[in-house]
């Protein structure tokens, strides 16, 4: 899944081995990290950002911020809500021109989207998603520095995929999900209940030592440009390695991305594997 075709990266023989596969149906990655919140930013800093990325990231929008979530072991997952007075910055978005790349940018987090916007877009391998992410987290702890608006404390890191299966790939019905993935089963004969109308099934995995835990979301819904059904794929890790040093937060990052891949395999049928996505190892 989290893979594209031929994917040649400089890493352990273990990352080597991770499913390989020609036609993963990825559609968006997400990686960002989340800190301590960097009171004096405001939104005319956010424009001045802008300005060092502006050439590849053209277009800006404003959304909604993310609401802090932490993961915590012990208890479920802790919201860390602001303060009553603190009026909220929007988070901001920066786009590139072929809408396949977002910087996102609030005063807790930073962010950086691949994501297809047509259906012709490849997915550019882990190792150049990664380079973004790692490129503009970089020009934003400059700019920081150089506006003497602090400096980020990260709290935690994390790693999204997002999978799109269409309808007739794999599955025509949701009652067919059992031919996609391992887990699940729904029997059809002889019951009260009717078809199938959505599905929404949630996993969760924790991660060793205490580096993180994933999130897996299976859901139905529709493709955004031509309304085809499609099953919502997604993997979520969330997780802080102990301190906060660059090469551990990569080395986390690299971690995420293989229990993300692995769980893909995991979760989904050899079949399917096989005969819709061509895995190659």
């Amino acid at each position: 899944m989290a893979i594209q075709t031929r994917e040649t990266e400089n890493s352990s023989e273990m990352k080597s081995e991770l499913p390989n596969y020609e036609n993963p149906p990825v559609n968006e990655v997400v990686c960002g990290i989340q800190f301590k919140s960097l009171d004096n930013l405001r939104i005319p800093h956010v424009g001045v950002f802008w300005e060092k990325v502006k050439s590849e990231y053209p277009n800006c929008q404003e959304v909604a911020p993310l609401i802090p979530v932490i993961e915590r072991f012990g208890d479920q997952e802790g919201l860390e809500l602001p303060a009553p007075n603190e009026v909220p910055l929007p988070r901001v978005w920066f786009l590139n021109s072929t809408d396949t790349g977002i910087i996102q940018v609030q005063r807790d987090r930073f962010l950086h989207n691949w994501k297809k916007a047509n259906a012709t877009d490849v997915y550019p391998q882990y190792p150049i998603v990664i380079d973004l992410f790692k490129r503009h987290l970089s020009t934003f702890d400059s700019f920081l520095d150089e506006h003497g608006l602090g400096s980020i404390e990260p709290k935690q890191y994390e790693m999204t995929y997002v999978n799109q299966i269409l309808q007739g790939e794999g599955w025509d019905e949701l009652s067919d999900l059992s031919k996609v993935f391992r887990d699940y089963s729904w029997h059809t004969e002889e019951r009260f209940l009717p078809v199938i109308e959505h599905v929404n099934l949630r996993k969760t995995f924790a991660l060793p030592e205490g580096k993180g835990r994933m999130h897996v979301a299976i859901r139905d819904g529709m493709r955004r440009d031509d309304g085809r059904p499609v099953i919502l794929f997604e993997f979520t890790v969330r997780g802080f390695p102990g301190d906060a040093a660059r090469e551990r937060m990569w080395a986390w990052f690299d971690l995420a991305r293989e229990w993300i891949v692995r769980g893909f395999a995991d979760l989904t049928t050899d079949e399917v594997q096989k005969n819709l996505w061509r895995r190659t190892r």
